[in-house]
């Protein structure tokens, strides 16, 4: 796959494999896996915000967790700056590196300690990981608070005195305390009101342009979103990328019958021209029991025999455009 731009790709995933065993018995004996993420190869350039979106159960936030490490990967590479194996770092080493790369998860009350206030929260962090003494964690608190659009003084509050849409704001200033360069957002706006959304994604895209150098995963299924916020996006199935591309070039000429498929079910605003929905039929398959040949075909209406018998690869159809998918060759 070319590189964005020619750029050297902050990141770049290589055969990227995370499989979760499948325990029986008494003796919990490993009768088969989970193949959430089954070879993914994603090349990710400085400063981009890359959106991945598909179906629930499709992998898509597994990845983000295996980039920030909290899933384990079964095999692959996660090569940052054309230099460093993430998977193979450990101890000090992970920890150092960890600070270049957060991650902000859909519900941020499950990662905000519900028994400090927010300046402790953070605060702590900035001690911890950035060596600052207790007077410079509580000046950098407010400054980070105020960089988010909260007032400073609601540092002083708990995570349960905030609404949903500003407990994500201090999420996000906690995630950034550590001024890291690549942000994975797990469903950042999926749990928030479509008015709280767009002024979650507008901070994020200021706080883009603020930092600089600052990377996103955007990882969501609501295409309307992902189409706002994302340079390039790349739609996933079954755990594996079915069509990478600049966003313009992939909502206006989607290749792969289930990108299509997926956008013909974006809302349409009153007033535009109505697209003709494309209805899957059937259910996601198990991942635990992945279809032969193209994954997609016990669903696609325009599956062929080759179809069931020879597994696609990500192959470059336009300049930039990836489409995993027989009938595009």
């Amino acid at each position: 796959m070319s590189e964005m731009n020619n750029q050297v790709p902050i990141l770049k995933i290589e055969d990227l494999k995370v499989y979760f065993p499948i325990k029986k018995g008494l003796m919990r004996r490993t009768v088969g896996h989970v193949r959430a993420v089954d070879g993914v190869d994603l090349q990710i350039a400085p400063g981009e915000t890359l959106g991945l979106v598909g179906e629930s159960g499709c992998g898509k936030t597994t990845i983000g967790r295996a980039i920030v490490r909290l899933n384990e990967p079964t095999n692959g590479r996660i090569i940052y700056n054309d230099s460093t194996d993430l998977l193979k770092l450990e101890g000090e080493e992970l920890r150092q590196i960890r600070k270049k790369f957060q991650i902000v998860f859909q519900d941020p009350y499950s990662s905000l300690n519900p028994r400090k206030t927010v300046k402790r929260l953070i605060s702590e962090v900035l001690m911890v990981q950035m060596g600052m003494n207790q007077n410079e964690a509580y000046e950098e608190v407010k400054h980070l608070m105020n960089e988010v659009g909260l007032n400073a003084v609601y540092a002083e509050r708990y995570p349960h005195e905030f609404s949903g849409g500003q407990r994500q704001r201090v999420a996000i200033a906690k995630a950034i305390a550590l001024q890291p360069e690549f942000l994975v957002c797990d469903e950042a706006v999926s749990a928030l009101d479509v008015s709280i959304q767009s002024q979650i994604i507008n901070l994020l895209m200021d706080l883009k342009e603020q930092h600089g150098n600052m990377t996103y995963l955007f990882i969501s299924h609501a295409l309307n979103v992902v189409e706002h916020i994302s340079d390039r996006v790349a739609v996933m199935y079954l755990g594996k990328i079915m069509e990478l591309a600049k966003t313009e070039e992939l909502f206006d000429n989607p290749a792969h019958p289930y990108t299509k498929a997926l956008l013909s079910a974006i809302p349409i605003i009153s007033g535009m021209k109505q697209k003709e929905r494309i209805v899957l039929q059937g259910e996601v398959p198990s991942a635990a029991n992945v279809p032969s040949g193209c994954r997609f075909h016990v669903r696609c209406p325009y599956a062929t025999e080759r179809c069931s018998q020879e597994e696609p690869q990500l192959k470059e159809i336009a300049p930039g455009h990836f489409c995993a998918c027989h009938l595009t060759e």
